[in-house]
């Protein structure tokens, strides 16, 4: 088994072997060219991302700048959108929804390093799937570990560090991130004018 379907399989495996780093190399060298477009340039910030990811909807956007590690390994569905500075290790699989919004500054980590210091310093790392519902907003500075799924029509507030999964149909919040209540029709009246 090489490392790659270590990883993908959720076992322990080398992070720092030969072909994973010169994947590595590769996505850093394509968040790099990303970044460099210009924003007017939404032709060809979409042709990456149709090329490089694994599955992308017909209509997104990601602001630049945007980070990915492995980005053959990410499924975008349609109408997703990610604000300004996202970070996307994806170790494994991470797949999103339609209509996915993600404010800014928000990281996703489907890799974690190993608990044992030996082995954390001799770059051995775990990697499990993220998944993210359909119309999901994810609020400014919010970090997902490995492993985390979120269900459909969910809320993940600004600031939220979420280590579990979340279920459908909630506003959840805080470090870490807990169901904080169901999603009422009526929520939406505060933010309506009198």
């Amino acid at each position: 088994m090489t490392e790659e379907e270590k990883a993908l399989a959720g076992f322990l495996y080398d992070a720092q072997e030969e072909s994973l780093g010169k994947e590595r190399l590769r996505s850093q060298e394509l968040s790099y060219d990303y970044n460099q477009l210009r924003p007017s340039q939404t032709e060809e910030r979409e042709a990456i991302i149709r090329r490089e990811m694994k599955k992308t909807g017909k209509k997104f956007r990601i602001e630049a700048p945007f980070y990915c590690d492995f980005w053959g390994r990410v499924t975008l569905g349609e109408n997703f959108f990610s604000n300004y500075n996202f970070v996307l290790l994806a170790g494994n699989e991470v797949t999103f929804g339609d209509d996915v919004r993600i404010g800014p500054n928000c990281g996703i980590y489907a890799a974690g390093h190993a608990f044992d210091p030996e082995r954390r310093a001799a770059g051995i790392e775990y990697a499990r799937p993220v998944h993210i519902g359909n119309n999901v907003w994810i609020g400014g500075h919010v970090s997902i570990v490995s492993g985390v799924n979120i269900g459909d029509n969910t809320i993940i507030a600004a600031g939220s560090v979420v280590v579990n999964d979340i279920p459908s149909n909630v506003l959840a919040g805080g470090n870490p991130c807990r169901v904080i209540r169901t999603i009422r029709p009526e929520d939406d009246r505060k933010y309506m004018a009198d």
